[in-house]
Order: structure tokens, then sequence, then C-alpha cells
């Protein structure tokens, strides 16, 4: 039982050397490009939410 986790542990670590990571600048820009469309998801599903909530309301009443 041991002997399987060492040698799991030891595939993994060989997998892991083989993985191209990410520069610092690809990292960012990245992560600026995922909080700008996050932000703009929000934004829009926002607006149609209070759109539609509008619209029912005149329906509504």
């Amino acid at each position: 039982m041991v002997q399987k986790i060492i040698d799991y542990v030891k595939k993994v670590y060989l997998e892991m050397r083989k993985v191209t990571w990410p520069t610092r600048k690809e990292l960012v820009n990245s992560t600026i490009v995922v909080v700008i469309i996050s932000a703009i998801v929000a934004l829009i599903i926002f607006v149609l939410d209070t759109v539609f909530s509008n619209l029912l309301q005149l329906i509504m009443s």
C-alpha cells in the first residue's frame, strides 16, 4: 500500500515537470481578461434582471 502511494507521488512529480507553466505576465493578462469579462457579464445580467423585473411589475399591476 505504501509503495503504491510512493509510486503515485513519483508519477505525479514527473508529470508536473512536463507542464509548461505560464509566465507572470501571461498570468496577469489572463487574470485581467477574466475579471473584465466577469464584470461585463455581471453588468449584463444586472441590466436584464432590472428590465425584466420592471416589465413584470408593469404587467402585474
